[in-house]
């Protein structure tokens, strides 16, 4: 009962900063998981793969959510969508395979990089600058391979890639959120496909995992976040969001720094 509870907090808090801040989800569920995963005695060879399978396949539902409501308001380039798809998918899988492969050390400090890199631009504001054109097909391509790769090694749903590349891409801020969000959706699912099937195998896994996704867990984020989310949204319009910010990417390092310890 206590870890069901401290799945539904998780879920909770997720929702609550992700639509506070608009940050990725993944960002919070994973150092999270990995905590609690950890003090449920987990084969610690593994914490790291049940946290970024189950990060990803809570993003599903939250990606879903997202693009339709961007989709309702236009903000999404579904050229563009169509264009990276392929790539995303094939990326991302690729990428779960490539971490199931990996120990769960080299990923820990795999994601504490990025999560470190994500937190410094955060806590500085550091903004994308339009410099060039949507690439042709084969340069989507190219591109969604990179962020569905790097997505899937870290159990998120590409936002802190994707965005920062639409912007520089000359698309509006608010279409390359929305279409960063349509991103999410092959993300989540090529990613959540790749880190069942690479887990299916591994015998030591506890009961109501499905491949490297924990069920359990997994449904307490879903239920919690979806209820929390309408709530950051709202606060979004009472609180000093910038400094919020600031305050959430000091939290993230100070995370990535006791995830890294962990693990060394």
């Amino acid at each position: 009962m206590t870890f069901w509870l401290l799945y539904l907090a998780t879920g909770a808090f997720t929702g609550v900063f992700a639509g506070l801040l608009g940050v990725g989800g993944g960002l919070i569920v994973v150092p999270l998981l990995t905590f609690v995963f950890t003090s449920q005695q987990m084969p610690e060879a593994y914490i790291l793969h049940l946290a970024l399978g189950t990060s990803l396949a809570s993003i599903i539902l939250t990606s879903i959510s997202s693009f339709r409501a961007h989709h309702a308001r236009g903000a999404v380039h579904w050229g563009v969508v169509r264009g990276i798809s392929l790539g995303i998918l094939t990326g991302t899988f690729f990428g779960s395979w490539v971490a199931a492969q990996l120990s769960g050390r080299f990923l820990s400090a795999f994601f504490v990089v990025f999560l470190y890199t994500v937190s410094l631009r955060m806590f500085f504001n550091v903004r994308p600058k339009a410099s060039m054109t949507l690439p042709k097909p084969a340069g989507l391509f190219a591109v969604g391979n990179v962020i569905g790769g790097v997505s899937s090694l870290v159990g998120i749903g590409g936002g802190s890639l994707s965005v920062p590349f639409l912007v520089r891409c000359n698309l509006p801020v608010h279409t390359a959120v929305g279409t960063s969000a349509a991103i999410g959706f092959p993300i989540a699912v090529a990613g959540t496909a790749g880190y069942v099937l690479n887990g299916l195998a591994v015998a030591e896994l506890p009961a109501g995992s499905l491949g490297f996704v924990y069920l359990p867990a997994l449904a307490g984020i879903c239920l919690a976040s979806v209820l929390t989310a309408p709530l950051g949204v709202r606060l979004a319009h009472s609180l000093p969001v910038a400094r919020l910010k600031r305050i959430f990417a000091l939290f993230l390092m100070v995370m990535g720094t006791r995830l890294l310890f962990s693990f060394f």
